[in-house]
């Protein structure tokens, strides 16, 4: 069992756990992700690291409560466990020979990219922080990316943290007046990557964004998680997650991401309705 060691509420949506596994924040690095069960017989889910501690033995999670299984872990407190915590899993990001990076979170993609943005910074990097989210109410790290950053740039859908736009509007600008990165990382909802992707290829400018599809055990041998990248088939899990942008289809990769959205629509339900046959009696 692995314990809870810190919970957080970062919005209404998003939830922060710090759990103790000394053993996976001794390796873990930014990019790779690990795989959970909340209950011995529950589903297997990825979570990519959003932190780790390698003095305290910690990795930190952050997640979304959309469907049955993290709104279980969701409904977990400080000093509860979890059943199972495996990884690191999937390739670390590499940034040798990086001087200048543009870092991107979408939403709740800003999770996956604070490790990223951390570790840029901690190398000396001159490090560009762009997050993005639908408003202000959901903004997400503020504190802890501005930390980490040379500059961050916030910006909403509805303008209510009084920027209104895209990642991509602020990366274009950036581009347009003159900016030249290394790299550019952008992780996020797929349509997102993709339009950064495309603000970036005119440039030649590196791409990496970070793949989420289906996957189940984490090793390359299920095959869920396949993506088309270069017109060839890889395992997000043993190849990624990190891939070049510019090569991936993400056609293919948001079609794919939908294919189980009735059965994870009724999974969710049947959750609910034992959890409220549970409050009601």
């Amino acid at each position: 069992m692995y314990r809870i060691l810190r919970k957080e509420t970062l919005n209404p949506q998003v939830t922060l756990l710090e759990i103790d596994a000394p053993y996976v924040a001794r390796k873990a690095e930014p990019g790779q992700f690990v795989i959970l069960r909340v209950q011995e017989d529950g589903e297997r889910i990825p979570l990519t690291i959003a932190d780790y501690d390698r003095d305290k033995g910690s990795v930190t999670i952050i997640f979304q409560e959309v469907g049955a299984t993290t709104k279980l872990l969701g409904s977990l407190e400080a000093g509860g466990s979890i059943a199972d915590f495996c990884g690191p899993l999937g390739n670390p990001s590499h940034f040798e020979g990086v001087r200048k990076a543009a870092v991107i979170g979408g939403g709740l993609g800003t999770a996956i990219a604070y490790p990223q943005a951390k570790k840029l910074f901690s190398m000396g990097v001159d490090t560009d922080v762009i997050m993005g989210f639908r408003s202000k109410d959901l903004i997400i790290l503020e504190d802890e990316m501005a930390k980490v950053s040379s500059r961050m740039f916030v910006t909403t859908d509805d303008g209510s943290n009084g920027t209104r736009g895209f990642v991509s509007d602020i990366l274009k600008k950036l581009l347009e007046d003159g900016e030249r990165y290394d790299v550019v990382i952008a992780i996020g909802p797929p349509i997102m990557m993709k339009v950064v992707c495309d603000v970036t290829r005119p440039y030649g400018i590196k791409t990496i964004v970070s793949l989420n599809p289906i996957m189940i055990d984490g090793t390359g041998m299920c095959g869920g998680c396949r993506v088309t990248v270069g017109g060839e088939t890889k395992f997000a899990c043993v190849d990624g997650p990190d891939f070049d942008g510019h090569e991936v289809d993400f056609t293919q990769l948001i079609r794919r991401l939908s294919m189980y959205r009735d059965e994870e629509r009724e999974s969710l339900d049947r959750h609910e309705c034992r959890l409220g046959g549970v409050l009601n009696g």
